[in-house]
């Protein structure tokens, strides 16, 4: 097992997507990503320091060398949960693209969820990453890419497809991103991957976010496609990036 991780964030927040919207976690966020969405707004590119709040929720951060310890990160996690015994409901490991450190996180992810479960934040690409620590991992959420949105090759699909199969053994929930250019043959494509697995998966659609968080969906177009979604699911829901609308990390 690797001693090191290249993680850029550690902090505490407000989960502001997808399934556990509202609960608060501890993020510890990955560098590197192997997609290039048009609309992340995440910092994922390798540096020389991992960025740690002094306290949990203070928005006070120190600086630590990179790639960092498992001793040190346990040793931060034990703090923060210590100190506010009962905050937290989990851990998310997010990005970046977590899976592409899936053979050293299949050593630490049983370390981390002695501490607090485990949620899994991923672009739903690496779907043979994924079989190496499913079992330590208690949520996934992940995305599909939309052509329309992210600007990701049309050949994710099928990858997609590969990895909730093997998503669905666990509390999987599916996120997509919309826009004005989403049309019905893109969340038909979504719905019918969803339906042929595991129908009852919870899909959320997310509005898309433009600088100074206005929104790059209309409310017609927004309600016309969780229609067309919830003819084929039962369980579809729209959420905005709530942290962003708390102001929070």
């Amino acid at each position: 097992m690797s001693n090191t991780l290249p993680i850029g964030e550690i902090f505490s927040s407000i989960q502001g997507e997808g399934y556990l919207a509202g609960r608060r976690q501890i993020f510890i966020r990955m560098t590197e990503c192997n997609l290039d969405c048009r609309y992340c707004d995440t910092e994922f590119a390798v540096s020389n320091s991992c960025r740690v709040e002094k306290a949990p929720g203070s928005n006070n951060f120190y600086h630590l060398s990179q790639p960092l310890a498992l001793s040190r990160l346990m040793d931060i996690l034990t703090a923060w949960t210590t100190s506010l015994p009962g905050a937290h409901h989990s851990i998310s490991i997010t990005g970046g693209e977590p899976l592409l450190f899936a053979n050293i996180l299949a050593g630490w992810l049983p370390e981390l969820r002695g501490i607090l479960p485990i949620h899994l934040e991923t672009n739903g690409t690496l779907p043979t990453e994924l079989e190496r620590i499913i079992d330590q991992v208690d949520y996934i959420s992940m995305d599909i890419k939309l052509p329309s949105t992210a600007g990701c090759d049309e050949e994710l699909w099928n990858l997609h497809h590969h990895f909730l199969k093997t998503a669905c053994t666990k509390n999987v929930s599916v996120k997509i991103v919309i826009g004005d250019k989403t049309d019905a043959a893109e969340i038909q494509r979504v719905c019918t991957i969803i339906a042929a697995i595991r129908p009852e998966t919870p899909l959320f659609l997310q509005p898309l976010s433009l600088p100074e968080n206005s929104c790059g969906i209309s409310a017609v177009h927004l309600l016309h496609l969780q229609a067309l979604a919830s003819a084929q699911l039962p369980d579809v829901r729209v959420i905005p990036q709530m942290h962003k609308l708390m102001g929070v990390l």
